[in-house]
């Protein structure tokens, strides 16, 4: 099983730090390439920078009341969910279908029906 990710390419895991204005404040976000690959092809499917989609989820994620106190955070769960959603199926393989046109509240109304995934519980042995 390791060897899937121990021998997977190292630039992957590779810090990168962007800086990017956000309303005229510059601002630095350092995360692992990997992070920063799936976050470009999410703002790429609907016609954006990495910046321009950056700072669009801040303000959205502002607007509906979030604290955003680890934005770097917030960020990599973003890149996250993107390819989540792409497993499920919810956002289609395509890139050339935008998120934007996805049918957001149907997605998420989906996801609160489905079962809570089992916890894994690990056993440390002495």
């Amino acid at each position: 099983m390791c060897k899937l990710f121990i021998n997977a390419d190292p630039e992957l895991w590779v810090s990168k730090t962007h800086s990017l204005r956000i309303d005229g404040m510059v601002t630095s976000v350092r995360m692992e390439n990997a992070f920063w690959q799936a976050l470009a092809e999410l703002a790429e499917r609907d016609g954006m920078n990495l910046p321009q989609m950056i700072t669009r989820l801040y303000h959205e994620s502002i607007d509906a009341g979030h604290d955003l106190g680890n934005f770097t955070s917030f960020l990599r769960v973003c890149a996250l969910r993107y390819l989540e959603l792409q497993l499920s199926g919810d956002v289609p393989a395509d890139n050339r279908v935008s998120i934007a046109s996805l049918d957001a509240d149907r997605i998420l109304a989906s996801e609160s029906r489905k079962p809570a995934p089992l916890k894994i519980v690990s056993k440390v042995q002495h």
